[in-house]
């Protein structure tokens, strides 16, 4: 279960990252709900960066390239995607309003949000956005279009988080789907641990910038340190 507290009026992108670093983030009930609440789970869904794990099948498909990967091209279209069709199975498509694009967005002119987009024939078929701050990222939604898109643009975001030298990769929640790549729970108490760890640390989200080729890409994401 998750503790979820009453509606805030306003939230800043100032007061977002604050909450963010306290270890809550915000949610709506539907899109058409214009109010935002406080949730902070009492067990936290995360990817234990040395032991994130790229399924076999993913792999081969990856070595054939079928998406061009770009990283924070299109975050309209990237939180679009996750509006209308989230890749997320503990959430229902419709949970992100107005006021979350606009939250968001304001993250991402401040440099504090971040997109991964899977690109196909000129189009965006996939992807994922999520929050930087110090050494963790906050992983908010991912969507699909197309075979494998989202599930290709995470382990682009883990060997990124991983060539930047990052400690945390928040998924908030736990799946099954998450979990084929080594997700875990951890309970609040462990959770503010890593969080406070990751903090004291800064994170480098280009460093993955001069990383040429898929083979690189899928060793770094799933080396172990």
């Amino acid at each position: 279960m998750a503790r979820k507290s009453d509606r805030f009026p306003e939230i800043t992108p100032q007061i977002l990252l604050k909450a963010y670093a306290s270890g809550i983030f915000p949610m709506s009930d539907s899109a058409d709900d214009p109010g935002l609440y406080w949730i902070e789970p009492e067990s936290r869904g995360i990817f234990p960066l040395d032991t994130f794990h790229v399924p076999r099948r993913l792999a081969r498909t990856m070595r054939h390239q079928p998406y061009e990967i770009r990283i924070d091209s299109d975050f309209d279209g990237v939180i679009a995607g996750c509006a209308g069709n989230a890749d997320t199975p503990y959430r229902d498509k419709t949970w992100i309003n107005q006021r979350i694009r606009t939250l968001y967005h304001e993250l991402f002119t401040l440099g504090y949000c971040h997109t991964v987009e899977a690109w196909q024939d000129g189009k965006l078929v996939g992807g994922l956005y999520g929050v930087r701050l110090r050494g963790a990222f906050f992983g908010e939604s991912m969507f699909s279009h197309a075979r494998d898109a989202s599930k290709i643009a995470l382990v682009y975001l883990v060997a990124r988080l991983k060539a930047g030298g990052f400690k945390l990769l928040d998924a908030q929640f736990t799946t099954e789907h998450l979990s084929q790549f080594g997700a875990i729970e951890v309970d609040r108490a462990e959770y503010h641990r890593r969080l406070d760890d990751a903090l004291e640390s800064d994170g480098e989200f280009y460093g993955l910038d001069g990383l040429a080729t898929v083979d690189e890409v899928l060793q770094l994401a799933s080396q172990t340190s």
